[in-house]
């Protein structure tokens, strides 16, 4: 049986994307008192020696909010630092083979861009899964066009794990999103960009919460 997913609204890091003048860890303490509760470590160009102090600090404050730490691909640097799971893309180690290494009770995440990728995952031992990107966004461009709503419609439907919609989410975009089956959302820019990274949580789960909680 999968684990449960407490959180509606799961946050990615991405320290480049950080206002001047703040860190990530500021910006993360104030996306954490907005109300996040699961935040992904998602700094890909960083080494396991560079990434593991940040995680340690990252891990002190998600805990002193009761919050969730995965850390993106690097099993190791969970492990060390006693995070809540890890969230896995498609170079990563398989599903099956993070769950052995981690146990039963820590939380793995899928990234995906196709319902056979969904039940892959599944199958393999996942707790949930991202999908996208459903609209345009520069991270994302690798992954060619945006799959749409249609095509996120169809992944909810089909997923028998909870889905969070990724790629170019607004606030505005929360009603569609909903409608389409989405369990929740996966953020970057709207919340770690934002001019009040306390605010923009908040707002994101003050939409999300009452409807898809």
């Amino acid at each position: 049986m999968p684990n449960p997913i407490d959180f509606t609204l799961y946050l990615i890091t991405d320290r480049h994307q950080v206002l001047p003048g703040r860190t990530l860890l500021e910006t993360g303490d104030a996306a954490l008192r907005g109300g996040v509760r699961a935040v992904q470590l998602r700094e890909k160009d960083l080494s396991a020696a560079e990434l593991l102090p940040l995680a340690m600090e990252l891990r002190t404050l998600t805990r002193r909010f009761e919050a969730r730490l995965l850390i993106n691909d690097r099993i190791d640097v969970a492990l060390a630092v006693g995070a809540d799971g890890v969230h896995l893309g498609g170079h990563s180690l398989p599903p099956e083979t993070a769950r052995s290494l981690l146990g039963p009770d820590k939380l793995i995440g899928v990234s995906t861009h196709h319902p056979d990728e969904i039940a892959a995952a599944a199958t393999a031992g996942a707790d949930f899964v991202t999908f996208g990107p459903v609209f345009t966004t520069p991270s994302k461009l690798a992954y060619g066009r945006p799959l749409g709503l249609a095509a996120l419609r169809a992944a909810c439907v089909a997923s028998p794990l909870p889905v969070f919609a990724l790629g170019g989410i607004r606030l505005n975009h929360l009603p569609e999103l909903i409608d389409s089956g989405s369990y929740g959302v996966a953020v970057i820019s709207a919340v770690i960009a934002a001019t009040d990274p306390n605010a923009a949580a908040g707002a994101f789960l003050g939409n999300t919460t009452p409807a898809i909680g």
